[in-house]
């Protein structure tokens, strides 16, 4: 990975610290994703940071607070979130009365490739599974979150 370029990275924060590194993040000028609901965070613990990875060494130190990234032992560096991961989860919150937040996605097994090509979740791409006795498309932040829709019709969804 060139430590010039910019990605999206995920950290595990101490809980109830979402919205000190929030401001942090937005008072330095470094985009992130950190949602919440109802002045609560969506996912408690966990911050989305865009930025190469020098400035993401940096934070912490600089800030003063406790991060910890999501680490690939493939490549022996933090994770990268691809940004279309990220794109859909940001959009799926705008939904969140029709979407959930699954409590154990490490469970789910062999969904099946899909975009939404109709509705108000075009352009979402996830897998899909049978949850609740409902067909739903799953969006995946590896090793952190899943977040299902509602029932969605299968003339809504094409193959990829």
């Amino acid at each position: 990975m060139k430590r010039s370029i910019v990605h999206w990275f995920a950290a595990k924060v101490k809980p109830r610290t979402e919205k000190k590194i929030k401001a942090y993040l937005e008072a330095k000028g470094i985009e992130h994703c950190i949602l919440f609901r109802d002045e609560e965070p969506v996912l408690p613990g966990i911050v989305f940071i865009r930025a190469n990875y020098e400035q993401v060494l940096s934070i912490s130190a600089a800030s003063g607070l406790t991060m910890s990234y999501l680490y690939d032992a493939a490549s022996k560096q933090f994770q990268i979130i691809p940004d279309k991961q990220i794109t859909d989860f940001r959009f799926l919150h705008q939904y969140s009365d029709r979407t959930f937040v699954l409590p154990n996605p490490e469970n789910l097994q062999g969904g099946e490739k899909v975009r939404v090509i109709k509705g108000e979740f075009a352009g979402i791409e996830g897998e899909l599974y049978r949850i609740k006795g409902h067909k739903r498309v799953v969006v995946r932040v590896e090793g952190l979150v899943s977040l299902a829709t509602t029932y969605i019709p299968k003339e809504c969804l094409e193959r990829i």
